[in-house]
């Protein structure tokens, strides 16, 4: 696939040997796997909702009902107030 060989995968290994020692290992080779794993579950779990139509909903499925007929809500405004009352 990329040209690598048998020596090379070996020389590759020994330099990884080398650096972070052989204690650490099984330790980084067991993090690659989980991580290796948990992609390939993500992309199955993308691809399955990718794959899946989307719902189709209508004004009754609506959680709020009627949204087309249903009034705006907007901001309460304050009461008002005579200007010309005397303040507190």
């Amino acid at each position: 696939m990329f040209g690598v060989g048998g020596w090379e995968l070996f020389l590759i290994f020994l330099i990884v040997l080398l650096v972070f020692g052989a204690k650490r290992l099984p330790e980084i080779a067991r993090s690659l796997g989980k991580a290796t794993q948990e992609f390939k579950r993500a992309k199955n779990e993308f691809s399955n909702i990718a794959a899946e139509p989307p719902p189709e909903t209508t004004a009754s499925q609506h959680p709020s009902g009627d949204w087309q007929n249903r009034p705006s809500t907007s901001v309460a405004e304050p009461p008002k107030t005579d200007p010309a009352a005397p303040r507190k």
